[in-house]
């Protein structure tokens, strides 16, 4: 017993965690679909669950195993049957005494099998969602509650049973109303459907169809045989629905009467009405009443359900329909030109057709782990095959690619507009774009980039518009990243810093003519950079001269002399020198992929002012002093207080960050 307990799992022999089984691979108790186990089997938050199997005890079934679940669906069936004969052997008792008598029986001892069964399936408290396999605690609660007295009275066969102990066969309705017990059984159907709903291996659409369909046929079959039992039982055979169209009807074929109530039964359902079979009795018209009132719900339930089901099918088309509509209305009262109208309708359409593809609203539920694991298997090859990344640490890929989103783009869209303020950048997964200038008004073709190309990397990272129009030429998807994003990466790894502007300034010399024409700044940054393999050094002139503005400011103050090889001096103290923290430290590195930018307002934050137009963009200098020099060519007057948005005075200029509001006064 001791190796016994050792052995056990942490948990307590009487109640287990029904976690550890949702992940095995190789027992009859698996779970291949977690959307079928019902969220009450699920831990609470804060429920320790160990890992391994699920250690029940012997003779103990979880209640999602397997097996279980195929005994459960199996039970259904009979369930069926059940529903169908109970009503059907009160309104034809020749029936129960005769063929089905025993199918009944049969029936009764699958689930007289079950009723024992239950004492052996674990189950889960509620105040611990901990499953319970103690024997006795089953046994307990199974019994005290509703479920096993009703078991019992629904599965024994009272006919059956009279018979033996009297010797007789009872003709009365005492038995054919007990038989109506197995209707208890319906719960079980009702629970198959509400597990299927949850299955997505199923259409829900059809799951729920059916279940309209085998609630109206047994709503039409049990007024119907309640029908025929009112005509059955009157005194005056004839003065009944049936009997005023068949004479000596109770003499006639079972199936003929079946036949007929199910006939009255659908007619009124459909509220037809053909007038040949109605109430002859005051009997029969109250029961009338109350099965037209009960269609009324029925109707309502099953016209509500449909249309849900319908609605819900087309819904999607339904929203690409209103968002067409105010295109073309807006396009209309802006008197927007042709070509982008039909821009704006391609974009849209395209939105609608690749909604299942992006699911954002999906990805946005998921934990950061997973989302990040889709991104590294479906972007990160291309992202490691664009030239602008190549060499790059694995640190920074991990870091980068979840932080790209997808998009698609129709043809004849443009991505990049030519001297727009740079935002993002782009790398192409599919399809193809051209590049394109605009000079003078007239268009001319640069070149055509495919995956996994770069484009619009130039005006991120050198800070400036956009050099070129880059527009699709057919359906292509794309992954982009941020400025902001791009930035925040890059400013802690600054070996990989170097090894993009080492890419990027290789890319630059490998450019077509025309295209370098656009770009005169790279022409001379070409012209004066010698970047090598791995570190790239950017000449004091450039910095000075704004052509690389803060791209990569690496700065070292280690000045070799030719005589003393390793030896650092010091740099003269001027303004194109280096700060004094660097003179303090033999080797400092600035890591500034790109520069910070900030909003400029010349009056205190609490003052409106209409007339400035948001403020003045500018990048963040050095120091303080450079701050209000630039505010002062900016704004036109000379501030000496700086405060930020909240009213809070700036003293660090290192305390500030990108798209920060900045009050001089």
């Amino acid at each position: 017993m001791a190796a016994a307990s050792e052995g056990r799992s942490p948990l307590t022999s009487e109640m287990r965690s029904p976690m550890p089984l949702l992940y095995r691979r190789h027992s009859s108790g698996e779970i291949r679909n977690l959307t079928s186990i019902s969220s009450s089997l699920l831990p609470a938050f804060g429920t320790v669950v160990g890992d391994g199997t699920l250690n029940l005890r012997r003779f103990v079934l979880a209640p999602y195993d397997r097996r279980y679940r195929i005994w459960q669906t199996f039970l259904v069936v009979l369930v069926v049957y059940s529903a169908w004969a109970s009503t059907f052997e009160l309104a034809f008792r020749k029936t129960s005494t005769g063929a089905l008598m025993p199918i009944d029986l049969v029936v009764d001892a699958f689930f007289a099998v079950d009723i024992i069964l239950t004492f052996f399936v674990a189950y889960l408290d509620k105040s611990t969602y901990l499953l319970v396999d103690d024997h006795k605690k089953i046994a307990l609660r199974y019994i005290s509650h509703l479920w096993f007295p009703m078991d019992v009275a629904s599965t024994l066969p009272f006919q059956t049973l009279y018979r033996l102990f009297t010797g007789k066969m009872h003709k009365g309705d005492v038995f054919g109303f007990l038989n109506l017990l197995r209707l208890w059984r319906l719960r079980r159907v009702s629970e198959f459907f509400s597990r299927l709903e949850k299955d997505t291996r199923f259409s829900y659409f059809w799951t729920r169809y059916c279940k309209l369909i085998c609630v109206t046929l047994f709503a039409v079959h049990t007024a119907g045989c309640f029908y025929y039992w009112l005509a059955i039982h009157y005194r005056v055979a004839d003065n009944t629905w049936i009997g005023a169209q068949v004479p000596e009807f109770e003499d006639r074929s079972v199936w003929l009467g079946y036949t007929y109530s199910m006939y009255w039964a659908i007619v009124t359902l459909t509220t037809t009405g053909y007038g040949d079979l109605h109430a002859e009795n005051t009997g029969e018209k109250v029961f009338s009443i109350f099965y037209m009132l009960f269609n009324i719900g029925l109707t309502a339930y099953l016209i509500g359900n449909m249309t849900n089901l319908v609605v819900h099918s087309s819904v999607r088309t339904f929203a690409m329909r209103d968002a067409i509509h105010e295109i073309l209305r807006y396009a209309s009262k802006n008197r927007l030109p042709e070509g982008l109208k039909e821009q704006m309708l391609a974009h849209v359409t395209l939105k609608f057709k690749t909604a299942e593809l992006q699911q954002e609203e999906v990805l946005e539920d998921l934990p950061k782990a997973i989302r990040s694991g889709i991104a590294q298997h479906l972007f990160r090859t291309t992202v490691e095959n664009s030239y602008l990344f190549k060499g790059v640490s694995e640190d920074f890929i991990v870091q980068l690619v979840p932080e790209m989103k997808a998009e698609y783009f129709p043809p004849k869209v443009d991505i990049v507009i030519q001297n727009e303020i740079p935002t993002d950048f782009y790398i192409i997964v599919s399809g193809a774009v051209d590049v394109i200038s605009n000079k003078n008004g007239m268009e001319q073709f640069l070149s055509r980039l495919g995956s996994p190309d770069v484009f619009g990397e130039i005006g991120v990272i050198f800070n400036t518009p956009q050099p070129f129009t880059v527009r699709t030429k057919r359906l292509s998807q794309v992954i982009r990243i941020s400025h902001n994003h791009f930035k925040q990466l890059v400013q802690p790894l600054m070996e990989d810093g170097k090894t993009i502007i080492s890419n990027l300034l290789q890319h630059l010399k490998d450019l077509k003519k025309e295209e370098l024409e656009e770009m005169p700044f790279v022409t001379e940054l070409l012209g004066e950079s010698k970047p090598e393999a791995r570190n790239t050094q950017i000449s004091p002139k450039s910095e000075q001269g704004l052509i690389l503005p803060n791209i990569i400011n690496i700065r070292s103050t280690e000045k070799r002399n030719p005589g003393k090889t390793g030896q650092p001096t010091e740099e003269p103290q001027n303004g194109e020198g280096p700060s004094q923290e660097a003179t303090r430290n033999p080797k400092v590195y600035t890591t500034d992929m790109l520069p910070i930018r900030v909003i400029l307002h010349g009056h205190h934050p609490d003052i409106k002012q209409k007339l400035e137009n948001g403020g003045k963009l500018a990048h963040l200098p050095n120091s303080i002093e450079e701050l209000l020099s630039l505010a002062e060519k900016k704004l036109g007057k000379r501030g000496t207080t700086i405060l930020m948005a909240d009213g809070s005075q700036v003293e660090d200029i290192n305390a500030l960050r990108d798209n920060d509001h900045l009050y001089i006064f």
